[in-house]
């Protein structure tokens, strides 16, 4: 639940998507958005009863339940955002159950299926080319279709509603690179997609985003830990990225960052959140 300095900005009445919601930086989104009473969408592969991705704990049967608990209203939609029928079954259900769409945060990544450590700090002559298929697949074309679709629903809303908004989540864009080719190319895609995306969107009152959590302690980084420690101390907790996205969902100015690339840590000193412990965690840089 809540914690740090935190007052969840009122977004009853609004309506949110949330994809690759089963766990990480999606499930935190959803269940801080179910913290502004908004209802929230929430999508993923990994559903109760079924095996999960890797075996990660974690469905969306799961974040929906608690974004119910903490006071919103939560529906988990299962949705390989690989096929666009599912995504476009997705959008019907939206429409037909509420006529609308206030935010899409567009967080599903993959590529990572099989994920060979040892391959993938290797120079770009070395890199796996499937891992480019696989993330240019499942991650840069699930985004854009996912806006794709939802888009009509994102620019029919009133005049009178406070601006629409589009945020991708990202890794990082800028300076040094990240240790692998193809990753660093499909994140920057997503960076110049959201920027695109803002500048089409612009007349229709849509802002998009894209913006960079730091080194978040996910279900996947603390089964890393546990199964060989290393240091922890500068990582936050994935709902600091939850209280930025939220943050800027219920800005009624936010269509003056439209096009940006933002950080949880920036947005916590903009809109004056802690994470969960209190701590403000710094905007992530790569080190030198």
């Amino acid at each position: 639940m809540a914690g740090g300095t935190w007052n969840p900005p009122d977004l009853r009445g609004a309506v949110a998507i949330v994809t690759g919601a089963s766990r990480g930086a999606g499930r935190a989104i959803a269940v801080v958005l179910g913290e502004t009473r908004a209802r929230v969408y929430v999508t993923g592969r990994s559903v109760r009863g079924e095996g999960t991705t890797e075996d990660l704990p974690g469905t969306i049967d799961e974040t929906a339940e608690e974004i119910d608990r903490r006071g919103g209203f939560g529906v988990p939609v299962r949705c390989d955002h690989t096929v666009d029928a599912d995504v476009e079954r997705l959008l019907e259900r939206v429409r037909r159950e509420t006529g609308r769409l206030d935010l899409l945060v567009n967080n599903a990544w993959g590529g990572y299926e099989g994920h060979d450590y040892r391959t993938f700090a290797a120079p770009f002559w070395e890199q796996p080319r499937q891992r480019w298929d696989a993330m240019f697949t499942a991650g840069v074309r699930a985004h854009l279709v996912m806006s794709q679709l939802a888009a009509p629903l994102l620019t029919s809303r009133s005049p009178a509603d406070r601006p629409g908004l589009i945020a991708s989540t990202i890794a990082w864009s800028f300076g040094r690179p990240l240790g692998n080719a193809v990753y660093d190319v499909a994140k920057a895609s997503l960076v110049r997609l959201a920027y695109v995306m803002a500048q089409e969107l612009r007349p229709h009152r849509v802002a998009a985003v894209a913006i960079a959590p730091g080194f978040m302690r996910t279900e996947r980084v603390m089964a890393a830990h546990a199964a060989e420690p290393f240091d922890l101390s500068g990582t936050e907790s994935p709902e600091y990225l939850g209280r930025a996205v939220a943050s800027l969902a219920a800005d009624p100015d936010v269509m003056r960052r439209t096009g940006e690339v933002l950080t949880a840590g920036d947005l916590a000193r903009d809109y004056g959140f802690t994470d969960l412990d209190g701590t403000r965690p710094e905007a992530f840089r790569l080190p030198e």
